[in-house]
């Protein structure tokens, strides 16, 4: 019985280094099954994706173990995975059409993440998540009890083992402290073809330059809001018969398209290394615990 994995890895771009990964493929029992690679001439980096199967029994833990000799000989940023699915934290506030879309496909087997819970800082989409049998979590965020709010994620985060964090239409805006907390396992939907119309009503934005096209961007989280990596973008055609209220509507579609992407491509096609652990405690200052134990995110590719 063979066991599939993939491996997925970034650095600086030299020669042996599709030999040097082939030979430890090679070397530890394992077949290739498929091969990307991309060259990214303009910044002189290397960016590749090698799916693979063992027939030995072993893990993601234990290959990305034997693999870190070769990584250090070439500076490699890289992680192995296997076939369980990520595990995906959700936070929501009122709107509830990226949620609706991700427990439809979570329940279809198409989103390629399993959600384990539901955090918002409003009781709206309560009926949603239960009704879909997740575990629903109402925190609410005021200026004064930021702090403690982003903490009690924090530690949903960690008590609910999650991979994986996702802002679908999360209408608050989280600090430096929990961006670095959650750095490179945080994703964002944002409700433009970045760059684009920023601030309030967006749409009534759009519709009052004349734009041809809506658009929705998938990027991870980051300090400087809404310039995170992208990971996914969607664009939808419209025309000038589209009002304010139309443009939402379609725009609505665009973000869960996207939204609906991102788990799996942020997964399978960047070089993104994840932290060995699931949460980064805040002192009481608010700044976040070192604990060494944090890592970079890709950018994908």
């Amino acid at each position: 019985m063979s066991h599939p994995f993939t491996l997925t890895l970034s650095c600086q771009e030299r020669p042996g280094i599709v030999s040097a990964v082939s030979s430890f493929l090679f070397k530890h029992g394992c077949d290739i099954v498929e091969h990307q690679q991309f060259d990214d001439a303009v910044r002189g980096q290397l960016f590749l994706r090698t799916a693979f199967a063992c027939a030995d029994d072993t893990d993601a833990d234990r290959l990305s173990a034997a693999f870190r000799p070769v990584a250090g000989e070439f500076a490699m940023t890289y992680q192995v995975t296997g076939t369980q699915p990520q595990r995906v934290l959700v936070m929501v506030s009122r709107l509830g059409h990226c949620l609706n879309d991700l427990i439809f496909r979570w329940r279809a087997g198409s989103l390629g993440a399993e959600l384990v819970a539901v955090v918002s800082n409003h009781e709206d989409l309560r009926p949603m998540a239960e009704a879909a049998g997740l575990p629903f979590f109402h925190v609410p965020v005021t200026p004064a009890t930021k702090r403690q709010a982003e903490g009690r994620l924090l530690e949903l985060v960690d008590e609910h083992r999650a991979d994986l964090v996702v802002l679908a239409r999360y209408m608050q805006v989280l600090s430096h402290e929990a961006c670095a907390a959650l750095h490179g396992w945080a994703i964002n939907i944002h409700h433009s073809f970045l760059p684009g119309f920023k601030g309030a009503k967006p749409y009534h934005q759009a519709f009052d330059r004349g734009v041809k096209l809506v658009g929705a961007t998938a990027h991870y989280v980051t300090p400087d809001l809404d310039e995170g990596p992208i990971i996914e973008q969607e664009v939808i055609r419209i025309d000038h018969t589209h009002d304010p209220r139309a443009l939402a509507t379609v725009g609505q579609d665009a973000e869960a398209l996207a939204l609906s992407r991102a788990p799996l491509a942020q997964r399978t096609t960047g070089p993104a290394e994840r932290p060995q652990h699931r949460r980064v405690p805040l002192t009481a200052s608010g700044e976040v615990r070192p604990t060494g134990r944090l890592t970079s995110c890709g950018t994908g590719w």
